[in-house]
Parts: C-alpha cells; structure tokens; sequence
C-alpha cells in the first residue's frame, strides 16, 4: 500500500459524481472533501487538527461513467483531513487531505472487479462559486461523464503530479505534470 508524505485520498463519491448507496435522488453528491492518514504529519484518527474523511459507498448508472452500471465501495478507508486556511466567514478555504484508500469498483451486470489503490496526496483549494483546484501526488479516482472534462467518458485513476481544477459546473480539467491514466471501466468490463 502506498505511504505518502502527506496522502490525499479522494472521496470517490465527490470526484465520480456518483450517488451515493440508498439514495433515490439523480443529482451528484455536493462537492466534499477527500482524506487520508497513516503518515507521520496525518496521524489516523486525528490529532494536530487532523480529522477522519471517510468516503461513502457509490453507484452510477449504465452509460453515467461505463457503459454499465457500477457500485463503488471502500475496502480501505483510512482517510483524514486538516484545514489549512479558512475565509473570514469561517468557510473552508484550503484543506489537506491524506491517508490510505483502496475502492473496490464493482461492474454491476457481471461481478468484476478492481481494487483501486487511490492513496494519492493532495490539497484542495475550494472556490466561493463550488469550483476545487486540486495540487496532486499519487493516484486519485476521477469520474467523468460525457463531454464532462478533458478525459473521456469513464472512471479513471489518475496517478502522477498534476492539478485537477473542478469548474462550477462540474467540469473537470486534469492538467498532467507527469503521469499515468488507467481507465477502470476496461478493467471491468
């Protein structure tokens, strides 16, 4: 399992715009906050300012991500958060997220399966009209629907350096430093 200095686990259900387990509602979930520990500066469960982030179960529909329906789950989910800076009104400006998180991503039609490693590192900068600029290490999963970024259609970990900048609208512009994508719908398709 991968350790990073300061590990940002992406909540899946934040970054795949899926909806979480049990709910009856369409509409992605509200924008959160991903996390992480296990590393000197993030001890788990807190301390320093650091609190658990933990990520919620997921589901999308046939053609939302893959081109079939997809359940989303943690296996691993040592996640933990510190906010860095907030605005004078008290909302969250600047947050670090680390710590370990393994997803399993599930095709719902035939039962495969991957178990995705996405303990990257990161720190969120959250704008006043929703948007999210994300300064990244390591791998993360990002959910991307069509015409909704500049990856195709799919569910993707995404691993290297790079910013993923999150528009108001959703849409997601990954910016590669140095990296890798793999597309988890091919995987289990």
């Amino acid at each position: 399992m991968r350790r990073n200095h300061l590990a940002l686990p992406v909540l899946a259900a934040v970054l795949i715009g899926a909806v979480p387990a049990g709910t009856a509602s369409a509409a992605p979930v509200p924008p959160a906050a991903p996390a992480a520990s296990g590393t000197p500066n993030a001890p788990a469960g807190g301390g320093e300012g650091w609190e658990p982030a933990p990520s919620a179960p997921w589901d999308t529909a046939a053609g939302a991500r893959c081109d079939f329906p997809v359940h989303g789950e943690p296996v691993v989910d040592e996640v933990v958060r510190r906010v860095l800076d907030t605005r004078p009104d008290g909302s969250v400006k600047r947050v670090a997220y680390a710590g370990d998180l393994v997803v399993r991503v599930t095709n719902t039609v035939t039962g495969a399966f991957h178990d995705a490693d996405v303990s990257g590192s990161a720190v969120v900068e959250y704008g006043t009209d929703g948007s999210q600029h994300w300064s990244v290490l390591g791998p993360v999963l990002l959910g991307v629907g069509e015409n909704g970024g500049n990856l195709p259609r799919g569910l993707h970990v995404v691993d290297g350096v790079y910013t993923l900048d999150i528009a108001p609208t959703g849409h997601k512009t990954v910016t590669m430093t140095h990296g890798t994508v793999d597309d988890l719908c091919a995987r289990i398709s």
